[in-house]
């Protein structure tokens, strides 16, 4: 029984259309399933991922029309990342955003990675960070997570000359998404914000059994601890990341457009599932029964500082209500909603569903 690695993120958006032409426009991610919240079924529920929306590269979004902006803070994320296999990669990324108007900062040397942050419409901070080099550039795979890592210090964000950075570019324009720039490998890491580190430890490590890969300090804040968890040594997609902030001067997340509602981690299937509900019970935490998600199944609780955490499994999947080739370009219910179609349609505005998305490319990644 163990975490398998993210299965999903899933944050709230404001405008359905303008996250669809966004992270399938601009990023080239597709969109696998337009549904609605089953938990609110007059609002639209989008997933975006690969091909086929394996688990570990889905970004879903709840639609909140006319959602005001959140804003990070303790109990949400910070940002997450998606994966690219290198530094030329980033590059191609940076011109292309650049290109498009978005605001992009980096390329940044995070020792263990090469990343670049930049903001979705409704303000959700992205990254998309390269697979290496690793976690073993400042201590052995034996006894990864074991000691306190201090960051290089040229690497520092009072040691960097953000005007040199800001040169650092693909000197060719990037209109379309090469192969060495696909997303499709999905998620790399989520960083969240807690008020106690050894108390996110206690919970990612003792209860949930991930690995902890790194002990260190965020470059940007040297004052505050950042942790990593995973599994398989940590392997990007399976990564859980901390900062630590003092509660006396740090706020609560305020929920809104561009913040996270929950993450999801993957389970085998639903026997594992249920076995880790016991264990979460036996630990006393609150999780809630299995709820059917047709794609999958999952049971929620919440970690210590209040963050609403998901175990899901990993199939059906996102074929059993249409072909693969079909995914995404129509509005589809579970069974038990379907009889209220018609009303679920005149509170939702349709959406226009660029044809690239439809295409399907060869699955890149899975449990």
């Amino acid at each position: 029984m163990s975490i398998l690695g993210l299965h999903h993120i899933t944050i709230v958006s404001a405008d359905a259309q303008r996250t669809v032409d966004f992270y399938t426009g601009v990023l080239g991610l597709r969109l696998v399933k337009q549904t609605v919240n089953f938990d609110d079924p007059g609002s639209y529920h989008l997933y975006f991922g690969d091909a086929h929306g394996s688990a570990g590269t889905i970004i879903t979004f709840f639609e909140w029309p006319r959602a005001p902006r959140g804003a990070t803070g303790i109990g949400g994320t910070h940002h997450l990342a998606l994966s690219v296999a290198n530094e030329q990669a980033l590059l191609k990324w940076k011109r292309r955003l650049l290109d498009a108007k978005v605001q992009v900062n980096g390329p940044y040397d995070r020792n263990y990675f090469k990343s670049l942050y930049f903001r979705d419409p409704d303000g959700t901070i992205l990254e998309i960070a390269t697979k290496g080099p690793d976690w073993t550039v400042d201590e052995p795979l034996e006894s990864l997570g074991q000691k306190a890592i201090l960051p290089p210090m040229e690497l520092m964000s009072i040691n960097r000359n953000e005007c040199d950075i800001a040169t650092i570019n693909w000197p060719e324009p990037v209109p379309e998404i090469t192969a060495d720039m696909s997303l499709h490998e999905g998620l790399h890491h989520i960083s969240a914000i807690g008020a106690s580190v050894e108390r996110s430890h206690e919970f990612y490590a003792e209860v949930l059994g991930l690995q902890r890969v790194k002990m260190t300090y965020n470059f940007d804040d040297p004052t505050a601890a950042h942790w990593y968890w995973g599994a398989d040594n940590g392997r990007p997609g399976t990564l859980m990341t901390y900062f630590e902030r003092d509660p006396a001067h740090t706020r609560p997340v305020r929920m809104g457009a561009g913040q996270t509602h929950h993450i999801a981690f993957a389970v085998a299937n639903d026997d594992e599932q249920l076995a880790w509900r016991e264990r979460l019970l036996s630990f006393g935490k609150r999780v809630s029964p299995v709820q059917d998600r047709t794609y999958f199944k999952s049971i929620y609780t919440n970690d210590p500082d209040g963050h609403i955490i998901e175990l899901a499994t990993v199939g059906p999947g996102f074929a059993v209500d249409e072909p693969v080739e079909q995914l995404g370009k129509t509005l589809k219910l579970p069974p038990w909603l379907e009889q209220q179609r018609s009303l679920i349609e005149e509170h939702l505005t349709p959406l226009v569903i660029p044809c690239s998305t439809l295409a399907v490319v060869e699955q890149t990644h899975a449990f």
